[in-house]
């Protein structure tokens, strides 16, 4: 029997379909000590890359078509070691991100939709608040601006790269949320195609939000280790599970 949510009176059967999306994103690094202390709350360990360093994600995406309506959504993400795979060394957590076997933990996760909001929080657990977004997904620079509370948390641009070969049909990612004290893993489908990625490639700005004040404590990297644009994405979000 398929699983269903009430959000708002509405019926959300899973998995939850994005038929089309676009997005871009840049992957800083980060001090692997700050970003452990920033999601302790959830349980959760930081993938170090090389020592003392973590990976921090910065992604905006424009939700065009799925079973949630249209909006815009900025995320704060770090990658992870899975739940069961705790207690890793470098070596071991490059091995993990070679194979794929690692997790996406969403930080923050602003959007401009109150039925995302309501979906976002009630089925997987996801930090969504509201906010007001300035995107341009279309342009030769991608650029996003997000605003919660009035103020401003970050602006990010991000260059054009270089054309990535498809990768046989997408890719799945164990995507890890918390709230209200409950951690929780969602199995993360995508089917992206035209990416184009670079080394470096963005510009970014804090701004005044006390999240902004977060990532400027986390030692973050001057230039991002890369960057990417996807302008045409499909994604599957099943239920949550709490771990």
């Amino acid at each position: 029997m398929t699983a269903s949510h009430d959000v708002l009176g509405q019926t959300v059967s899973m998995p939850v379909e994005i038929r089309l999306a676009n997005a871009f994103t840049a992957v800083y690094s980060v001090s692997a000590e700050a970003a452990q202390r920033a999601i302790d709350y959830a349980g959760l360990e930081i993938l170090r890359f090389r020592p003392g360093r973590g990976m921090c994600c910065l992604v905006f995406v424009n939700y065009i078509d799925g079973d949630l309506g249209p909006y815009n959504e900025f995320g704060i993400a770090f990658m992870v070691r899975k739940h069961d795979n705790r207690g890793g060394s470098v070596l071991s957590d490059l091995k993990s991100l070679a194979t794929g076997n690692y997790g996406v933990f969403i930080h923050q996760l602003p959007v401009d939709g109150e039925f995302t909001m309501a979906a976002g929080r009630g089925i997987w657990g996801f930090p969504k608040v509201l906010a007001d977004f300035e995107a341009d997904h279309s342009g030769p620079v991608r650029r996003g601006l997000v605003r919660v509370d009035g103020r401003e948390v970050v602006e990010l641009s991000v260059q054009q790269g270089f054309p990535v070969p498809a990768g046989g049909g997408g890719m799945s990612v164990d995507a890890y949320s918390c709230l209200d004290g409950v951690t929780r893993s969602i199995e993360w489908k995508m089917a992206p195609s035209g990416v184009r990625s670079r080394i470096g490639g963005a510009t970014l700005r804090l701004g005044s939000h006390p999240w902004a004040d977060e990532l400027a404590h986390l030692d973050m990297s001057r230039r991002a280790l890369f960057t990417s644009s996807i302008p045409t994405l499909g994604m599957t979000f099943e239920d949550a599970t709490v771990v």
